[in-house]
Formats: C-alpha cells, sequence, structure tokens
C-alpha cells in the first residue's frame, strides 16, 4: 500500500484489528466481541458498529493487492501453501484486514470530529473519476463498482490518514546521535547450518560445527595480523553481503554489541550467532548521514506506536458482525482483462507530500 509512511507502515504492520483465526465470539477475524448475525444486506460483508463494508469495496482492495503480486511473480504465485493455507487465502485476510482498519480510523474520526475540508473532498472526487478512468468495462463489471464507490473509498482512505496524523501531531520526542547512530561493518560468516530442497533450515552435526569454529578462528587470525579483509571475505565468508550499516535494535544482540564496541578498524573475536560464526570489522563508527536518517525512522516507529496503543484500546470497545457466509464465497478475479493495480498510486497522486 503507498500512503504516507506512517500510516502505510500501521496498516502493513500491525493488522490491528482483525486476528485472520478461528471464527465465532471471542475470537474471531475481527479479534474480540465478534458478533456473527444473519441481517446482512446482500453484498454487505462486514460491520463494525454502524460503518458498514460492501463486497464492491472489498473487491477494490483484493484485486489490487492479487494483480501487484501477480505483476511480481505470475499467476503461480498462488500455488503457494504454507502451514495448509493458500497464498491466495492469505491476501484475502490481508485485504479484509486492511479495509477493516480503514473503516475503523474512520469511526475513530468521527469521535474525534476529525473531517476532511472541501478541498480535500474536492480531492478525493478527483481521484475517483481518475481511477475510474483507467477502468476497463470487464473490470467494472466483475469488481462490481460504481465511480461512486470509489470516492467512497478514497474519502476513508484520507479521512484515516487525516485521523492518524490528528493523534501523532504532539508527539516530536528528541531522539540523540548516541540513541540513533548508525555504524557500518564488514563481516565473515562462516555458517553452522545448510538448508535442505524446501528451504529448510538444518543445523550442523557438533563435527561440521567444530570444524566451523576452526574455520572461523583461522580466518579471524589472519585478519587480526593484518591480512586484507576484503581477501579474507572472498575466501572465507559464506554471507551473500559483506557489509552492513544499522543502528541499535537492528541486529542479533551478540552481533550489534561487539560491533559498537569496536573502534574504526578494529576487528573482533569470533562471535556466534543463529546464523554462524562472524568475525567483524568496523569501517565507521558514526555514519552522520545514516543516524540522521535512523532519528527520522525511531520518530515515525515512537508515532506508530503511541498510535497502535490509541487504536488497540478503541478496537476493544467495538462491536463487529462478519458475514461469514458472503465471506466464504469471495475469490480471486481471474481474468486477462482485469489488471487494475494503481488504485493506491492514484491515492498518492492526490494525497501523497
Amino acid at each position: 500500500m503507498i500512503l504516507k509512511r506512517g500510516l502505510a507502515a500501521f496498516l502493513a504492520a500491525g493488522l490491528l484489528l482483525i486476528s485472520l483465526t478461528g471464527c465465532g465470539e471471542g475470537g474471531g477475524r475481527f479479534g474480540t466481541k465478534v458478533v456473527l448475525t444473519t441481517g446482512f444486506e446482500k453484498d454487505e460483508i462486514f460491520r463494525i458498529e454502524a460503518n458498514s463494508c460492501k463486497l464492491p469495496e472489498l473487491m477494490v482492495y483484493l484485486t489490487t493487492i492479487q494483480n501487484r503480486y501477480e505483476n511480481v511473480y505470475g499467476r503461480e504465485i498462488w500455488e503457494t501453501m504454507a502451514d495448509g493455507v493458500t497464498l491466495e487465502e492469505n491476501v484475502k485476510n490481508i485485504a479484509l484486514a486492511q479495509i477493516a482498519q480503514i473503516k475503523t480510523m474512520n469511526l475513530m474520526a468521527e469521535e474525534y470530529e476529525v473531517k476532511l475540508s472541501d478541498e480535500e473532498e474536492a480531492r478525493a472526487e478527483n481521484a475517483a473519476k481518475a481511477y475510474y478512468e483507467t477502468l476497463g468495462d470487464r473490470e467494472i463489471e466483475l469488481m462490481g463498482i460504481t465511480e461512486k464507490t470509489i470516492r467512497a473509498l478514497y474519502t476513508e482512505l484520507a479521512r484515516a490518514e487525516k485521523m492518524y496524523q490528528y493523534t501523532i501531531k504532539d508527539i516530536n520526542p528528541e531522539i540523540s546521535d548516541d540513541e540513533a547512530r548508525t555504524i557500518t561493518v564488514q563481516h565473515i560468516l562462516i555458517k553452522t547450518y545448510a538448508l535442505d530442497g524446501t528451504g529448510k533450515k538444518i543445523e550442523y552435526t557438533q563435527e561440521a560445527k567444530k570444524e566451523a569454529y576452526r574455520r572461523a578462528l583461522e580466518a579471524m587470525g589472519l585478519a587480526k595480523d593484518g591480512e586484507d579483509f576484503d581477501a579474507l571475505i572472498r575466501r572465507y565468508s559464506e554471507d551473500d553481503k559483506s557489509t552492513y550499516s544499522f543502528g541499535k535494535g537492528e541486529m542479533e544482540e551478540a552481533f550489534e554489541t561487539a560491533a559498537f564496541n569496536l573502534g574504526t578498524g578494529e576487528i573482533s573475536d569470533v562471535v556466534e550467532t543463529e546464523f554462524g560464526y562472524h568475525i567483524i570489522k568496523c569501517i565507521n563508527t558514526f555514519d552522520k548521514e545514516e543516524t540522521d536518517a535512523n532519528k527520522i525512522k525511531i520518530v515515525e516507529q515512537r508515532r506508530e506506536e503511541a498510535f497502535g496503543q490509541e487504536y488497540d484500546a478503541y478496537v476493544e470497545t467495538l462491536t463487529r458482525n462478519l458475514n461469514e457466509e458472503l465471506w466464504d464465497t469471495v475469490n480471486f478475479i481471474h481474468d486477462e482483462n482485469v489488471k487494475t493495480q494503481n488504485f493506491f498510486e492514484i491515492y498518492t497522486v492526490y494525497f501523497g507530500n
């Protein structure tokens, strides 16, 4: 989803409204307080309090995500299974979660009296016209949408964005250079595992692990004796990447602790992580440009966390109704004339920075 970073990250990372597992009272796809009823309109997928989601609205989200996957991976991607669940079913749940979150945030906006201006309403209308004009007759028919449907979706997206910005407007923490410090290192990795034909990790035997440790000690000794580290990387390392820039909390603890304790040009002892044995060389103890960028990232993370806490508390007060019978009939649209995937891009054109 292409939105301003804060809201996009919140939607992508949390999916806080829907647990996506189980069904029934107390734990369904909508988390707690799920009530399954028979009082839905014919094309009503779910209802959160008085806010309803119709099937055509969901199909816009679902078809957009589907076509973006297919554009990158091809249609065969849908044959992929994880823990007995198809990728198609997972994507259905993602689309359901995202649109449910947007509608929940619109309920929050009503409570906080956050409204769109006339100019923002006009932008939503213009965005809807622009998107609708990209659609062919077959796409309109199979998704079951009208221009009014799209305008409502863009209006809700914009209001959710405004609600997010309203909630975080006073959250501007001061981030020190030390907290955001980003360093750059090179490393040599001697792995202690292999992958089977399915990509599953298989740990080395004790004997193989001893041999890996012997090689790591050998590489470390040569490095500390002054041998060219780049040459040692080429000779010993089993990582496709040799250089990493990172801040605190971004790497495995043992690796990070060792790296942050090095001075420029210094080389670590052998460091063990879940991936194997590492020999680390510090290239730069303070990357000013990366550190400044990391400060912005940390501020956004703090804002997302603050909003998430308020959102979670609000969600617990709501009753959500899922039309299980209709939901179970929802499938991807497999038609060569249905290729639309720019719903969020067009939103960003009209509402992005």
